[in-house]
């Protein structure tokens, strides 16, 4: 028995050591190119997988499709600039800032941790409402909170520039910060997984009546899921802020939530392997499209697609990858270190059924 729980216990551990491993050799060979273009698109991967790993930590566990992740991003993101920005771009940009604020210039790593936590905070308040409501009536909720975020920082001009952009954040975000944070991410997301709120969340998850019977609290353990993504997804917002240096409501809407969104379907949605796996792969087949819009030589022949190319073949990317492996390219399983003697292991958080929309 003691033999088989530790087994168990170094099988818990080797999903976030293999992708983590994963993502560091990515950045080393991105860092090795000397391409500054590709250490760019490196920095903004990891950045993805700090959002997309943050909302698995609910959408994976919980079943509900959250349309709203992307207003926690932008509260993050903004709070970080209120912190880190000197005064003078403040008293430009932000003149009705509260005193305290305007003058304050923080150091940007207390500053991520403290725009994680109001996001958190934030995502406590609104889940406190949204989480009483359940499948697709949840998801459109989500959506609500989304578009009432976006209409407060769009039209806030004082405070966050409305759809003026805020400019000036100090792009302190390389593919190593922006590394670090994603393994942080796959490290808390494992370990709640693995948490006895992990595991009954999964249980109302896969059956909301069998697990109210059996006394677990779903709106309880939904609601920690959701402050603890909402940490991860400000955070992911405060190190997009400070990758690109600028700062607008539109860049925190609908794009960054469908595209979310599809890498966690596309990697697949039970497992956190899968929400790594997708944003690599979609990444990448990203970065390809972007340099093949802006022209390839090949010889003496130039490939060059079309405006608009980009959006049409990953949503065509998508389609065929849903209709090969509904279930994402990881099929719902987890990437495990081989051990002898051990079951063949499928991830305990494969659905059975589909996630609510």
């Amino acid at each position: 028995m003691q033999a088989q729980h530790a087994q168990n216990r170094l099988l818990s551990y080797s999903t976030p050591a293999l992708l983590i491993g994963l993502l560091g050799v990515f950045a080393l060979l991105v860092t090795l190119t000397g391409d500054k273009t590709l250490a760019r698109m490196a920095a903004e991967t990891l950045t993805r997988v700090v959002l997309v790993v943050g909302l698995w930590i609910f959408v994976g566990n919980s079943g509900i499709i959250s349309f709203g992740h992307a207003g926690y991003m932008a509260i993050g993101a903004y709070c970080s600039a209120w912190l880190t920005l000197k005064p003078q771009m403040k008293s430009l940009f932000l003149p009705d800032l509260p005193p305290w604020l305007a003058q304050a210039e923080w150091p940007v790593f207390p500053a991520a941790i403290v725009s994680g936590l109001l996001a958190s905070l934030i995502a406590l308040i609104s889940g406190a409402a949204i989480l009483r409501l359940s499948g697709i009536a949840a998801s459109i909720a989500t959506f609500a909170f989304l578009a009432i975020v976006n209409t407060v920082y769009s039209n806030w001009e004082g405070v966050t520039g409305a759809t003026s952009s805020v400019v000036g954040l100090a792009r302190y975000v390389d593919q190593w910060v922006a590394l670090g944070w994603a393994a942080a991410a796959i490290l808390a997301a494992n370990i709640y997984a693995n948490s006895a709120s992990g595991l009954a969340l999964r249980a109302t998850r896969e059956d909301e009546v069998a697990a109210s019977a059996s006394g677990i609290n779903m709106y309880y353990h939904r609601l920690l899921s959701l402050v603890i993504s909402g940490f991860f997804t400000g955070v992911s917002g405060a190190l997009l802020g400070h990758s690109i240096g600028v700062l607008n409501p539109d860049s925190f809407y609908l794009g960054i939530t469908f595209i979310s969104l599809a890498m966690l379907v596309v990697g697949g949605i039970g497992s956190l392997s899968g929400a790594v796996i997708g944003v690599l792969a979609l990444s990448i087949i990203i970065e390809c499209l972007v340099r093949l819009e802006h022209g390839v030589a090949i010889g003496p022949t130039s490939i060059t697609l079309p405006g608009g190319a980009q959006e049409i073949l990953i949503g065509a990317i998508m389609i065929l990858v849903l209709m090969l492996r509904p279930a994402g390219l990881m099929a719902g399983n987890d990437m495990k270190f081989p051990i002898r003697g051990g079951k063949s292991n499928k991830n305990n958080q494969q659905p059975t059924r589909s996630p609510s929309p």
